[in-house]
């Protein structure tokens, strides 16, 4: 028998679809023509990038035929002041999504299986079935749950097995945008096996009310076996350069830098980065921005009827009561690009980037076009 490069690909990788990103801005223009188009379908900065990035920058004078410092050595000094924590413990990477990748090169593969829950973000199973790692997806809770479609801890537990080598858990939560307690991820942390890894995702934290906001730092040093990542995609506007981190024990840290390339994160991304870090002003204005935007928003929404999903992340996920894609589609031609979520497995759910107001009001305003013309 003669084997093809179909064949060549293990199960894992046959098994999956391609990530799907946002659609970009360029590709619509080209397609219909149109100049003036929003993009709130990426979880994007609407307020663009911190400014001390961005001075950064435009003043970087280094030497771009060099690597880039494998180590990170500047950029991890900054992140260890910022979390009290041994430069180390932290794992740098080319946005979060890298050190949810080399993750799972480590603790996954045949064998072995991921738990995460359903509607979690998408990288999760890309990561373990790349791995030819086992995917069990976690039913979420119910729609009339307290948390609609939110992680369900207690049925996390019943996933779990010996063979179980990581647990992915968002809060908050990408694509839903629903967060948990912390009290009740405390309690999971302590009723896990010691030899599970625990990913707990971050990269939204900095839009949760800090009231809510996980002390998951202190949760380190009690848990060797988790891992918290965190991105500057999002609050820092700094998506285009690709910079995200975990922080975990020194073991853990060990076994990822082994599998880590050596120049994972690019030279101006590191410059940027530690330069945003000191940049508090943007920060607090991102978060406030998105506070208020985030309440106008779904009560617009909710006043046409609309279902919205609790959410304390910089998007509004919300039902349409009708298949999504052809309302996205449709406000494609209204210059406005949101997320449908078929591929999600909501296929009557959008989700939509908290914009500035003028951005948010032009959403509005399409939707309305495209609903009315039905």
């Amino acid at each position: 028998m003669s084997l093809t490069l179909t064949d060549q690909a293990h199960a894992g990788i046959r098994s999956l679809h391609a990530y799907e990103p946002g659609k970009p801005i360029e590709d619509l223009k080209r397609e219909l023509g149109l100049s003036s188009i929003i993009k709130l379908a990426s979880n994007e900065n609407p307020l663009g990038t911190a400014p001390a990035a961005t001075r950064a920058l435009a003043e970087f004078a280094g030497e771009l035929h060099r690597y880039p410092d494998g180590n990170g050595f500047a950029l991890k000094q900054k992140l260890a002041a910022r979390h009290a924590i041994e430069p180390g413990r932290i794992t740098l990477g080319n946005g979060s999504n890298d050190v949810l990748e080399l993750t799972a090169r480590v603790f996954l593969g045949p064998g072995k299986n991921a738990v995460f829950s359903e509607y979690a973000f998408a990288v999760y199973p890309i990561v373990a079935r790349a791995v030819n790692a086992e995917t069990r997806v976690v039913p979420a809770l119910g729609a009339s749950a307290e948390m609609p479609r939110g992680h369900d801890l207690d049925a996390f537990m019943d996933h779990v097995d010996d063979n179980t080598g990581v647990v992915f858990i968002a809060s908050p939560n990408n694509p839903t945008g629903t967060w948990l307690a912390p009290a009740a991820i405390e309690a999971f942390l302590d009723a896990l096996p010691a030899h599970v890894v625990v990913v707990l995702d971050e990269a939204y934290l900095e839009y949760q009310d800090r009231d809510q906001r996980p002390d998951s730092r202190a949760w380190l040093e009690r848990y060797p076996n988790l891992i918290v990542t965190r991105t500057f995609s999002k609050i820092y506007g700094m998506a285009g350069l690709r910079v995200g981190y975990g922080l975990s024990s020194p073991e853990v840290a060990d076994y990822i830098n082994r599998v880590r390339q050596p120049f994972n994160v690019s030279t101006i991304g590191l410059h940027c980065a530690e330069a945003a870090l000191d940049d508090k002003a943007f920060i607090d204005r991102s978060i406030g921005t998105n506070t208020v935007q985030r309440a106008a928003l779904a009560a617009e929404l909710q006043a046409r009827g609309l279902s919205c999903l609790p959410s304390q992340a910089n998007f509004i996920t919300f039902d349409c009561g009708e298949a999504s894609t052809p309302l996205f589609q449709a406000m494609l031609r209204e210059g406005v690009i949101v997320r449908p979520l078929a591929s999600y497995d909501m296929p009557e759910h959008l989700r939509v980037t908290v914009g500035a107001a003028e951005d948010n009001a032009r959403f509005l305003a399409a939707l309305d076009v495209v609903r009315d013309r039905g």
